[in-house]
């Protein structure tokens, strides 16, 4: 299984728009907030459902401002998210 995690900065107003939207596309994507303060969310996409994601969020593109930024190398706001960049550096395990 394989998680893709896209992180966007956008205006703080936006943000409970992101999430419904991506909440009534119902298995395609899950968004987190990651700091409140900057206002920076991430996309967690299953592989199968990348080009979907993608397609949602070129037309969110379309009606608020937001920004597709590199993962934040201090993410304290969010237990989860820090979690699983740590995970992403350790080196993983060939599967057999």
């Amino acid at each position: 299984m394989e998680l893709h995690d896209i992180y966007l900065e956008i205006s703080p107003e936006h943000i409970a728009y992101v999430k419904f939207i991506f909440e009534s596309y119902e298995e395609v994507g899950l968004i987190r907030t990651v700091d409140r303060k900057k206002a920076i969310i991430v996309l967690l996409a299953m592989h199968d459902f990348l080009d979907t994601a993608r397609q949602i969020l070129d037309s969110l593109k379309r009606e608020i401002p937001m920004m597709e930024i590199p993962r934040p190398t201090n993410m304290t706001d969010d237990w989860f998210m820090a979690e699983l960049a740590e995970q992403s550096a350790e080196p993983q395990c060939p599967q057999s």
